[in-house]
C-alpha cells in the first residue's frame, strides 16, 4: 500500500509484485514513486491479513540515472514439476531504462498453448489445466533500446494414478475360475499390488498375479473375501475394492420357477426357461407329463437348460417339468403349455382408386381363437389413427372380429398407405393397402399478363397439382369493375388443353381495368381458380357504340330537348368521352352540330327564339373520345317545346256519393296552337279546416272529363278545381266548387238474426239498426251469401228487416248482413254458417247473437216474415 492510500498499488509495465518473493519491483523509479510502502500478506483459507512496517523510498539528489540494458530481477526456476490439470504460473520481471518489454516463447519452436493467460505487464505467464503436451522449455525475454536479457526453465509433467478400469463385486460357484483386471493411468506409469482382506496376496499354485490381472483357478469357499487392487507411482497410491463370494448350494427354483402358463399359437416357436439357482451349475432334464422328454427335430434342450419347441401343434399342449441336479441335491419345477389357434387376416384391405367426396370402406377381417381378444389399429402413412377421439372422416365399423375402417367424404389429403394391424397377446400381424384419391385439379399458379392491347391480352400460367388425375383443360376468366363476378372469356387458341400454359384473350373492351384468373379441369371436375393477376387497363380506342333510345320533346317555347340512353363506362373506350348532338328541322338540309363533354349526360337542351312550338326536328346522337369520333345513331323525330295551356276548363261541378268519395266533372277545352295543346287535366281538391288542411292532386290524360275521388273524410266540406296540362306545364285553374261528403255509415251491425230452413227456402229476420246523430240513416240492408270463403259471393238487397232466399242447400252456406246508407255500407254482422239440409234432423229456428255462430236451437212458431223466438 502506498502512503496509507486505501487502494493497493496497481501493477503495470513499471511495477510488479512477485507472489514468489513477496517483493515489489519498480523497473524505472519516477519522482511520483517517492513515499512509504507497506506490505500486506493474506491467508485466503483463514481469511486473515497482516502487514509489515512502512518502508520509505527516497530519491537521491547526487545524480541522474542514465539508460541501461534490462536486468531480470525475478526469474522462474530452471526445473518445475507440474501436476496434471494444475495451473502453472511463471514469473519474469526486469529493471531497466527505458522500461523493458517482456515476451515469452518455447525453445523447441512450437507455439505457446492457446489457453495461456498473461498478467497486465506480461510479467506472469499462466498455463491453466496443465497437460502432457504443455511440458518443455520456456523462455522469458526482457528487452529495451539498450539490449536484452533472457531467463529460461523446464516444465516437467507428472500425473498421479487414475483408474481406467476397476474390479467389481463378483459371485461365482465353487470350482469356477476368477478373472479380475484393473487398469490405471499416470506418469510415471503405476505398478500394481493385490490384497485380500487387507493382506498382500502372493502368487501360488491356483493364484496367478501379473500387473493388474488376478486369476484364481478352481475356486473354493475359502477364497471368498474382500480384495483390493492398488495402483502406485512416486506421487500417489490408489485402491479399487471388490468382494468375491464363492457359492455352493443345491438347485433351487424358489426365486425363478418355471413359468406357470406359456401360451403359444399353432405353428409358432416357444422357449420355456429353466434357470434354477445352483452352485455348481445343475444338470437339466425335462418331463412331459409323467414321461421323460426326448429331443427330436422339433424339441430341443438348449445349453442354458431351456426347452425349445419349434412349429408347435395342438398335441404339444401339456404340463412340462424341469429337473435340476448337482452334487448337493435335486429340485423340480412344473409349468403348462397352452396352444391357441393362429390369428389370420381373412379379408385384408385392398388397393382402391376413388374420387374426392366419396365414402369408402377398407376391410380388415380376421379369424382367431375364440379365447383370444383381438385389437385393431389403423395407421395412415405411418401415423396411428386415434379413432377414440372422433377423428374427422374416419370411423371404425363392424363387430369384434371385424376392424373395417370407413372413410366418409374422402379428401385429397387422404391419399396414401393404410395399414391394418391386428394385435393379440400372442402376436401382431398387419396388412396394408394404397388408396389413391383423385379430385379436380388444384389452382393454377403464377398467372401473369405478358402483353395487353385495346382488345386483347396475352396470359401465361403454371399448372397446379393435378390431384392424381391429369389436367385436360384450362379456362381463363376475367373480372372488371362493371361485371357481375367472374366470367369466361374467348381465347386463341379456342380450346386450352392440359399442356397449354399461355393464350391470347380476345374480345376485351378498350380502356377497361381487367384482372384474370385461370381454372383447370380434369375428368373429375373443375378445380379451384388461381389467384387473380394484377389489375391492368386495356389501351384506349375510338368508341364503337352509338347511343340508343333517342327521344326528347317537351320543355318551354323556343326549346328543343333531346334525350338518349347513356353509353356505359365500360364501352366509352377511353378518356375525354362525350356526345355529339346533330339536329335539323324536318325538310331542312343543314345539320346543327353540338358537343356534350360530360360522360354522364343523357340530355341536351337547345334554345333559340326562332324555334316554333311543336316543330318536328330530325335528331341523331353520336359519341367521341380523345382517340376520335365514333358512330352516330339512327335519325329520330323530336318535337320542340310548347306553351302551357292558356284556358281554364268550364262547367266544373262536384257531387258526393258517400261519406268517403265524391265525383268532379268539367267540360273539355277546345284548343289550338294559339291556346296551347291539352294532354289531360289535373284535379285539385282541399278542405278549409283550419286545424287540418288537406290538399290532393290527381291527373287524368286525354279527353276524360270526370274523376271519382275516394278516401275522403265523412261530413266534411271539400273544394275542387280543374286545370289543363301539357309538356310545358299546367294552365289556369277553374273557379273552385264545393260539396259536403255524406255522414258516416251506421257503425252498429244488424243484431238478433234468426233463420228458418225449409227444403231449399231460407227465411231470415233481424232487428232494425238505429243510427247515431253523426251517422247516415239506414236506407236498407245487403245480404251476402256464399258456399265457402273461396267461392263467389252473391248479394241480395232489401228495404225490410227480413228476407227469403231460395238456395240449394247441398253444402253449408256462409251468410252476413250489413246496413246500406247514403254514407255507404255499414258494419257487417259476423258470418253465420247455415248447415246443409242432411245435417238437420228436423226443421228448426236458430237465433244468433253477433258474437257467436250458434247459441242454441229453439222451438218457435213462425211464418217466413214473422219469426218469434220463444223463451228458452
Amino acid at each position: 500500500m502506498f502512503n496509507d492510500n486505501p487502494l493497493y498499488v496497481q501493477e503495470d509495465h513499471r511495477r510488479f509484485i512477485s507472489q514468489e518473493t513477496g517483493n515489489l519491483y519498480i523497473a524505472k523509479v519516477e519522482p511520483s514513486d517517492v513515499g512509504n510502502y507497506t506490505c500486506f500478506i493474506t491467508n485466503k483459507e483463514a481469511q486473515r491479513s497482516v502487514h509489515g512496517p512502512p518502508t520509505p523510498l527516497m530519491q537521491r539528489t547526487d545524480g541522474v540515472m542514465g539508460e541501461y540494458e534490462p536486468k531480470i530481477e525475478v526469474r522462474f526456476p530452471e526445473t518445475i514439476q507440474a501436476a496434471k490439470d494444475s495451473s502453472v504460473k511463471l514469473e519474469c520481471f526486469a529493471l531497466g531504462n527505458p522500461v523493458p518489454e517482456i515476451s515469452w516463447r518455447r525453445l523447441d519452436g512450437s507455439p505457446l498453448p492457446g489457453k495461456i493467460k498473461y498478467s497486465k505487464s506480461q510479467a506472469i505467464l499462466e498455463i491453466p489445466n496443465f497437460q502432457q503436451e504443455d511440458e518443455g522449455f520456456y523462455e522469458c525475454i526482457a528487452g529495451n533500446l539498450r539490449g536484452r536479457n533472457l531467463a529460461k526453465g523446464q516444465l516437467i509433467f507428472y500425473a498421479p494414478p487414475e483408474w481406467e478400469q476397476k474390479i467389481q463385486n463378483t459371485y461365482l460357484s465353487i470350482y469356477d475360475s476368477l478373472f479380475w483386471e484393473c487398469k490405471a493411468s499416470g506418469k510415471p506409469n503405476p505398478w500394481y499390488t493385490w490384497l485380500k482382506n487387507g493382506e498382500r496376496l502372493n502368487p501360488e499354485e491356483r493364484i496367478q498375479i501379473e500387473n493388474g490381472t488376478l486369476i484364481i483357478m478352481m475356486l473354493n469357499v475359502s477364497d471368498s473375501g474382500v480384495y483390493q487392487c492398488a495402483a502406485e507411482n512416486k506421487y500417489q497410491i490408489i485402491y479399487a475394492n471388490a468382494e468375491l463370494r464363492v457359492l455352493a448350494s443345491a438347485p433351487d427354483f424358489s426365486k425363478n420357477p418355471i413359468k406357470k402358463y406359456s401360451v403359444i399359437q399353432v405353428g409358432g416357436n416357444v422357449a420355456i426357461e429353466c434357470k434354477p439357482v445352483a452352485f455348481p451349475r445343475a444338470a437339466i432334464s425335462w418331463k412331459r407329463g409323467m414321461e421323460s422328454l426326448r429331443q427330436n427335430k422339433r424339441v430341443f434342450i438348449l445349453e442354458d437348460g431351456s426347452l425349445k419347441i419349434y412349429n408347435v401343434t395342438k398335441s404339444d399342449a401339456a404340463s412340462y417339468t424341469c429337473i435340476a441336479t448337482n452334487q448337493f441335491g435335486t429340485a423340480k419345477s412344473t409349468g403348462s403349455l397352452i396352444v391357441k389357434e393362429r390369428t389370420v387376416i381373412t379379408i385384408p384391405p385392398s388397393k382402391m382408386d376413388v374420387t374426392v367426396g366419396e365414402s369408402i370402406v377398407l376391410p380388415c377381417q380376421v379369424s382367431h381363437d375364440p379365447s383370444i381378444e383381438v385389437v385393431f389399429v389403423w395407421s395412415f402413412n405411418g401415423d396411428v389413427i386415434d379413432l377414440k377421439k372422433g377423428v374427422a372422416h374416419f370411423e371404425r365399423i363392424g363387430g369384434e372380429s371385424t376392424g373395417d375402417l370407413m372413410i366418409r367424404n374422402i379428401q385429397l389429403n387422404h391419399s396414401g398407405k393404410y395399414l391394418c394391424t391386428v394385435q393379440t397377446t400372442l402376436e401382431s400381424l398387419s396388412a396394408a393397402a394404397d388408396i389413391i384419391v383423385r379430385g379436380p385439379p388444384g389452382p393454377p399458379e403464377d398467372v401473369r399478363v405478358e402483353h395487353i392491347s385495346n382488345t386483347t391480352s396475352q396470359i401465361s400460367w403454371r399448372p397446379g397439382p393435378d390431384n392424381n388425375s391429369p389436367i385436360q383443360i384450362f379456362t381463363i376468366q376475367t373480372r372488371t369493375p362493371f361485371s357481375v363476378g367472374w366470367q369466361a372469356v374467348a381465347t386463341v387458341p379456342e380450346i386450352l388443353n392440359g399442356k397449354t400454359y399461355n393464350a391470347t384473350v380476345v374480345g376485351l373492351s378498350p380502356w377497361v381495368e381487367y384482372e384474370f384468373r385461370v381454372v383447370a379441369g380434369n375428368s373429375i371436375g373443375i378445380g379451384e381458380p388461381s389467384k387473380p393477376s394484377e389489375l391492368l387497363r386495356t389501351k384506349a380506342s375510338v368508341p364503337v357504340m352509338a347511343p340508343v333510345n333517342i327521344n326528347g320533346g317537351g320543355g318551354s317555347r323556343s326549346e328543343l330537348i333531346i334525350t338518349w340512353e347513356p353509353i356505359p363506362e365500360e364501352l366509352q373506350n377511353g378518356e375525354g368521352f362525350g356526345y355529339i348532338i346533330m339536329f335539323r328541322p324536318v325538310g331542312s338540309t343543314t345539320w346543327t352540330k353540338e358537343r356534350v363533354e360530360s360522360v354522364e349526360s343523357s340530355r341536351f337542351v337547345y334554345r333559340n327564339e326562332s324555334i316554333m312550338t311543336l316543330s318536328p326536328f330530325e335528331v341523331k346522337v353520336g359519341v367521341y373520345n380523345d382517340k376520335g369520333e365514333g358512330p352516330l345513331s339512327t335519325v329520330s323525330i323530336v318535337y320542340s317545346g310548347e306553351d302551357e295551356p292558356q284556358l281554364a276548363p268550364r262547367g266544373t261541378s262536384v257531387q258526393s256519393f258517400s261519406a268517403s268519395e265524391m265525383e268532379v266533372s268539367w267540360n273539355a277545352i277546345a284548343w289550338n296552337r294559339n291556346t296551347g295543346r291539352v294532354l289531360g287535366y289535373e284535379v285539385l281538391y282541399w278542405t278549409d279546416d283550419s286545424k287540418e288542411s288537406m290538399i290532393g292532386k290527381i291527373r287524368v290524360s286525354g279527353n276524360v272529363t270526370t274523376k271519382n275521388i275516394t278516401g275522403l273524410k265523412a261530413n266534411t266540406i271539400y273544394f275542387a278545381s280543374v286545370r289543363a296540362y301539357n309538356t310545358a306545364g299546367t294552365g289556369p285553374s277553374s273557379p273552385p266548387v264545393n260539396v259536403t261528403t255524406k255522414k258516416s255509415p251506421p257503425s252498429q251491425p244488424p243484431a238478433n238474426i234468426a233463420w228458418k230452413l225449409t227444403n231449399s227456402k231460407l227465411c231470415l229476420n233481424w232487428e232494425h239498426v238505429k243510427t247515431m246523430e253523426n251517422e247516415s240513416e239506414v236506407l236498407g240492408y245487403k245480404i251476402l251469401y256464399r258456399q265457402n270463403r273461396q267461392s263467389k259471393t252473391h248479394i241480395l238487397e232489401t228495404n225490410n228487416t227480413s228476407a227469403e232466399l231460395l238456395v240449394p242447400f247441398e253444402e253449408d252456406y256462409l251468410i252476413e248482413i250489413r246496413t246500406v246508407s247514403d254514407g255507404g255500407d255499414g258494419s257487417s254482422s259476423e258470418e253465420i254458417r247455415i248447415p246443409k239440409m242432411s245435417s238437420l234432423s228436423s226443421r228448426g229456428v236458430q237465433v244468433l247473437e253477433p258474437s257467436t255462430y250458434f247459441l242454441s236451437i229453439v222451438i218457435v212458431i213462425f211464418s217466413c216474415f214473422a219469426i218469434h223466438p220463444l223463451i228458452r
